[in-house]
């Protein structure tokens, strides 16, 4: 019989779960560190041949990388990660060359991510955070307490770096706000997948009056967005980032913002969340969040069922829900 080991918490897809007991046995994974866990792949979980895991698995497993790939039981054959990027998952390479299939989560975070970068497009152009934070000095400071006037957004241009199905989205709920949308991609979107948004180059996007990046990490897009990146942008650009942290390098950030080159900065994602650099989070230019961007019962609910779902269709077929693009030329 199969044996699909979980990594984390699946609570909200009791449901599922339930289905998926049915098909195979699930271990729920008990390894204390890295360090046990390895040591398990070779006792406890040594035959085990799908498994699913949660973001927050990483501080129980630590990355999926060359070490822990070598490790991995022969009978293995897919993981099914609860999540949009899956940088955690770092040797791509090494599951494939063992055809072990990895899948990510897709639909459920469109929108929900697509809502946290509308808010902070509208809170940077608009200084809402700013404003939020001077209310209690508005009798001193008179007028808005102080704040500078912000920019509408009619007419203004969004260039969204990565038009997958999260900048889609993203593009989808700008557009009745009047902004002008343009995109860049690895490649042009087919005509009814762009929707009147306009394809261009990287450099004519930097043009843009706002960015939103919307790219997954990997080895080419770490710190893609830096000091030297930066300075061919517009002056006065507004950056919105929600895919990872680390797509920007964060420390010329404070630099650029206080030059006035960067006009606002909004994120929800960091590149060493929690820990965060103080300087760049107490600069009134910056809206942040703490990594909310899928944090609502209905999204949480619906990436765990779409992780389960994975392992089903694997179980059932042959082949996953949803393989990462990395792997969508392999024959599995």
């Amino acid at each position: 019989m199969a044996k699909v080991l979980k990594l984390g918490d699946f609570g909200s897809a009791n449901e599922k779960c339930e289905e998926l007991s049915k098909l195979a046995q699930v271990i729920e994974c008990e390894s204390k560190d890295r360090e046990e866990f390895i040591k398990d792949l070779h006792d406890k979980y040594n035959d085990i041949t799908h498994i699913a895991r949660t973001y927050e698995s990483v501080t129980q497993t630590g990355l999926f990388d060359q070490e822990i790939v070598k490790h991995l039981p022969q009978a293995l054959k897919s993981i099914s990660h609860n999540g949009a990027g899956f940088d955690q998952i770092k040797d791509i390479k090494g599951l494939t060359d063992r055809k072990i299939q990895v899948s990510n989560v897709t639909e459920p975070v469109e929108a929900p991510t697509a809502c946290t970068a509308v808010y902070l497009v509208l809170s940077c152009l608009r200084n809402y955070q700013h404003g939020h934070s001077n209310i209690k000095n508005w009798e001193r400071d008179g007028k808005a307490a102080g704040v500078e006037f912000g920019n509408s957004p009619e007419g203004k241009t969004v260039g969204i770096l990565g038009m997958g199905g999260i900048g889609r989205a993203i593009r989808d709920r700008l557009k009745p706000f009047g902004f002008n949308i343009v995109y860049h991609n690895r490649s042009q979107l087919k005509p009814e997948l762009e929707n009147g948004a306009k394809y261009v180059s990287k450099e004519e996007l930097y043009q843009s009056d706002v960015i939103c990046i919307s790219v997954p990490l990997n080895e080419k897009t770490r710190h893609s967005i830096n000091k030297e990146e930066i300075l061919k942008m517009k002056d006065g650009i507004i950056i919105v980032n929600t895919s990872r942290g680390a797509v920007i390098d964060e420390k010329i950030l404070p630099e650029l913002i206080k030059s006035g080159k960067i006009k606002s900065f909004g994120a929800d994602v960091f590149e060493n969340e929690p820990k965060i650099s103080p300087e760049l989070l107490e600069l009134p230019q910056v809206v942040s969040l703490p990594h909310m961007g899928t944090h609502t019962y209905e999204a949480v609910k619906e990436m765990q069922e779409w992780t389960i779902d994975n392992v089903i269709s694997c179980l059932k077929t042959g082949k996953v829900k949803s393989l990462i693009p990395e792997q969508g030329n392999v024959q599995f």
